[in-house]
């Protein structure tokens, strides 16, 4: 069995389209987020995401668009092209595809994933593409937090430390 590359596994908007866009034969799932510092919440939830469907595709906040989203001073800490490799040579991802806008809605919308999936913290009514993937026969799925794992907490501990 061939293994791809982590490398080859960043794709731009235009590749993702093309590969995991519609019409396609299998069960698409699309989540995103900013990934700063991989810990065991993000692995537990991209896994859970994953098994939701055939082929997971992460989107991924850009540094500019994490730096809008005022995630605190001086993150992300690790650069878009870090936590691009980083979340791509993990098995359960499928692509990752990075987004500048503020929201990955116009990605959402140009794949139109069959599952789109976020973190428990949000409400259905909150999520950002949710409108054009139920529209096309999608579903919308709310994963909960692994408790006592997040960046931000993270971060605070190691600079307590």
């Amino acid at each position: 069995m061939i293994v791809p590359s982590a490398a080859s596994k960043a794709l731009s908007r235009a590749e993702a389209v093309r590969l995991y866009g519609r019409p396609r034969n299998s069960r698409l799932v699309f989540t995103n987020g900013v990934f700063d510092i991989l810990h065991r919440g993000h692995v537990a939830y991209l896994e859970s995401s994953r098994a939701l469907g055939d082929a997971l595709i992460v989107g991924l906040n850009t540094d500019a668009s994490a730096r809008r989203l005022d995630k605190g001073v001086g993150r992300p800490l690790n650069s878009e092209e870090n936590r691009a490799l980083v979340l791509a040579a993990l098995e359960c991802v499928d692509a990752v595809c990075l987004f500048d806008e503020d929201t990955p809605v116009a990605l959402i919308e140009a794949t139109l994933p069959d599952v789109l999936v976020k973190g428990g913290d949000y409400d259905l009514e909150q999520v950002v593409g949710r409108e054009p993937v139920e529209a096309s026969g999608g579903t919308v799925t709310l994963i909960p937090f692994v408790d006592g794992f997040s960046t931000t907490d993270l971060i605070r501990r190691i600079r307590e430390s």
